[in-house]
């Protein structure tokens, strides 16, 4: 038989393996997706938003994609139509013509790219912008303290009943700086709550304390750390902030939708990283304020130390910024 009857030969069992093979991806395809919610497709793999401000991040996020998708068709149609139409079978060609130095196609793949960064990262840089605003008072200020392996949370509020709390900052926040401190609530008691590793939501066994937080209502966030790098990350917030030692981050939500939520540490901080879980409840104002009288009568009135103090330098380099 000639080479070419024999490439032919070769070339028939591949051709009536293809089908099968693509039949079988479709099947695969088709019986892993039985269970997807359709709906959830546009968010491409984000969870409900259940923030005034996520819905922010989810279209950032939506926008990436779309513009990687516009990226990658063209990438492959490209591929695609060199290999289709270049092929050496059809052109008979040894060696195809070699094209050098050609300015306008250099130019192009120099200027695109730069034109693709830039507006990915004008979009970026306004919405973060946006994200990290703060408000001049908000409704609630929580201090989350992250530790080795748990999280604890202070609830910086004045709580009905409770005796009025003398008007200096206790000193178990004296790591959060000053400009923060200033929109404390006068006369903040506080209350708080802290969890071990072993620690589980009653309502619903899942592991970890619980923050409450009331529907509706800004709250702010005041970010501390004991020990090491954590990150707070609460799953449908489509948003996380790093908890440092000696650096105090903050950010704002308004949670619009009530639930209980899934948080958890999103920085691997050591060996038991993945046991530094925590729920988040969003429920009514009424609600959210029971809970805190819930919290003082249990004794937990006051406020656990907040974690590592910033030093001088690094105080003062920050007085100016937000």
């Amino acid at each position: 038989m000639s080479p070419n009857g024999s490439d032919r030969s070769s070339r028939r069992p591949m051709r009536r393996k293809l089908p099968q093979v693509l039949t079988a991806g479709l099947v695969l395809a088709t019986a892993s997706g039985c269970s997807y919610n359709w709906e959830d497709f546009p968010r491409l793999g984000m969870p409900t938003p259940v923030t005034e401000e996520a819905p922010r991040i989810l279209s950032l996020w939506q926008g990436s994609w779309a513009a990687a998708l516009v990226t990658g068709v063209l990438v492959w149609g490209l591929i695609l139509w060199s290999v289709f139409f270049h092929r050496r079978s059809r052109t008979k060609v040894e060696v195809p013509p070699q094209t050098r130095y050609n300015m306008p196609i250099e130019a192009l793949y120099t200027v695109v790219p730069l034109i693709i960064v830039s507006v990915l990262f004008y979009f970026t840089a306004r919405d973060e912008s946006k994200l990290l605003e703060l408000s001049d008072k908000p409704a609630h200020t929580i201090n989350v303290v992250g530790f080795q392996w748990s999280w604890g949370f202070n609830y910086i509020e004045k709580v009905d009943g409770q005796p009025a709390a003398v008007p200096e900052v206790p000193k178990e926040l004296n790591a959060i700086p000053d400009k923060f401190q200033k929109d404390f609530p006068e006369g903040a008691g506080g209350v708080y709550d802290v969890g071990i590793p072993g620690t589980r939501n009653p309502q619903n066994g899942n592991p970890g304390p619980t923050l409450w937080l009331p529907k509706g209502e800004k709250v702010r966030f005041v970010l501390t750390s004991r020990d090491v790098i954590h990150s707070f990350w609460v799953v449908p917030f489509l948003m996380k902030q790093d908890v440092i030692p000696g650096h105090t981050n903050v950010f704002e939500v308004t949670p619009n939708r009530e639930g209980t939520f899934m948080g958890k540490c999103a920085e691997l901080c050591g060996v038991d990283h993945s046991r530094m879980l925590f729920n988040v409840k969003v429920v009514s104002p009424e609600r959210y304020q029971q809970h805190l009288k819930e919290l003082a009568e249990k004794g937990q009135t006051g406020y656990v130390p907040a974690g590592i103090a910033q030093t001088d330098p690094a105080r003062n380099a920050e007085k100016n910024q937000l």
